[in-house]
């Protein structure tokens, strides 16, 4: 992030703007929205800045910026569409204190200014590094479509309730009362009373508020999906924004981490195959130590809870200690992985079963089906196989697998560094070798190829 996204108090701060043509109309429709004084300087304005002038929108200097224009500005704009002058105008700026903003001059400007949908006081602004400006006039188009247009005044009415709301306790207590205002009570009443109705509506849900019994600590079990933030489900993002802890594995990856509310206590409490890993019994007890404080709790889980994921010890102690909670699947790594290689995990005529294998459990190697997972046609996606190959390759070998049975590997399915590859039964665990990330074995599976394609699927593509 270059450019680091700051709102700057405007209110009677002067902003110096160089120049009078069609660059310098566009900022000013934006900057007169502020609370500033604006100061702007040309020789020879266009009409539109010469009426704003007159209405007391703006101060106008009919001469060019010199040194000393900028002398207690917050902000100066140079907008003359020369770049030599452009240039005077931002030197003079710099050497003055000034942050500066050369139009339509990225490399040169000390920031820029983004797209902006203006609901005030909501204010949204969107900045693409100027990278991408008509990407950024497109995501401010749908959000001006999904943001209704009363949502300032209802914004307006919740700022001067504020200290009102203050009789509530700080944290969960407080938050439910502005997200139960903002996401239901608040519109409600505007489309009912309009602006008028606002006050009282947030009088009665305070007095409900204040009356209600503080709400119990909870603990929603959530699967986090393979790793690619776009395989989240809904419901996953939604707990994340509301939760006050989220108690993480080492697996998930930072940009789904990032959709936590900023004001989360976020606690890793990873597990590494033979490596450190925080003990079981650890977490348990902080889940329930921060619900039964009335925190509301996500253990986010990499994949889905329920598959591999020891939900079942923490939901027993979870249970134990009286605390409510529920489960939110997510997306597991086989599914990932067999998409990654354009596969189904079951197809007609090959297999009508699958099965979803560890390679090691508490007690060491773990010992499984061998006779019925060696027969032809066999699926079988293998979790944690990475240090188990050689004795997978040895127990399969031994019940009558073919040696040249596929086995695909894919190392962090759906992240941008996912690797597949391609092997035989006999070339474990050899085909393992430099893979450090988590990795998914497909047994009996290998990447669709044309040439492996079904003949009638052939013709329809020809």
């Amino acid at each position: 992030m270059r450019h680091f996204p700051i709102f700057l108090d405007t209110s009677d701060r002067r902003i110096a703007l160089a120049g009078g043509g069609a660059a310098a109309l566009a900022k000013l429709r934006l900057l007169m929205k502020t609370e500033a004084r604006l100061i702007v300087y040309s020789p020879a304005p266009a009409e539109e800045i010469t009426a704003w002038a007159a209405e007391g929108r703006l101060t106008l200097k009919h001469r060019p910026f010199v040194a000393g224009d900028a002398r207690g500005a917050a902000l100066v704009y140079a907008a003359e569409e020369d770049a030599v002058r452009d240039a005077q105008v931002a030197q003079i700026g710099r050497a003055e204190g000034a942050l500066v903003n050369i139009v339509d001059n990225l490399a040169d400007s000390a920031f820029i200014t983004p797209a902006i949908v203006d609901r005030d006081p909501v204010t949204v602004a969107i900045g693409t590094e100027g990278a991408a400006p008509v990407l950024a006039r497109a995501i401010k188009a749908r959000l001006e479509a999904q943001l209704s247009p009363v949502l300032g005044r209802i914004a307006t009415a919740g700022k001067a309730f504020r200290s009102a709301a203050e009789r509530l306790a700080p944290g969960r207590a407080r938050r439910d009362f502005w997200a139960e205002y903002y996401d239901s009570a608040g519109p409600r009443a505007h489309e009912q009373g309009g602006e008028a109705a606002l006050r009282p509506a947030l009088e009665a849900l305070l007095e409900r508020h204040l009356g209600a019994e503080p709400a119990p600590g909870r603990v929603d079990l959530v699967g986090a999906g393979p790793g690619d933030p776009e395989l989240l489900t809904l419901k996953a993002r939604r707990l994340l924004d509301a939760a006050d802890v989220v108690i993480h594995d080492r697996l998930i990856a930072p940009e789904i981490l990032e959709l936590a509310r900023r004001e989360a206590t976020l606690i890793a409490a990873g597990k590494e195959g033979f490596g450190p890993s925080t003990p079981q019994q650890d977490i348990n007890a902080l889940m329930i130590e921060h619900a039964r404080s009335g925190a509301h709790v996500v253990r986010l889980k990499s994949g889905d809870p329920g598959v591999f994921g020891r939900l079942d010890d923490e939901a027993e102690a979870l249970d134990a200690a009286g605390i409510d909670w529920a489960i939110v699947p997510g997306i597991t790594s086989a599914a990932a992985a067999t998409a990654a290689i354009g596969q189904s995990l079951t197809r007609r005529g090959r297999n009508g079963s699958v099965r979803l294998l560890t390679g090691h459990d508490v007690k060491g190697f773990a010992e499984q089906d061998w006779r019925a997972l060696a027969a032809p046609g066999a699926v079988a996606a293998i979790y944690m196989g990475k240090r188990a190959a050689r004795f997978l390759q040895g127990r399969l070998l031994m019940h009558g697998a073919a040696p040249d049975t596929p086995v695909t590997i894919v190392e962090n399915a759906s992240r941008p560094d996912q690797q597949v590859v391609a092997a035989r039964l006999a070339e474990l665990p050899g085909a393992l070798d430099g893979l450090a990330g988590p990795a998914v074995l497909l047994f009996g599976l290998a990447p669709r190829a044309a040439a492996n394609m079904l003949p009638e699927i052939q013709e329809a593509l020809s």
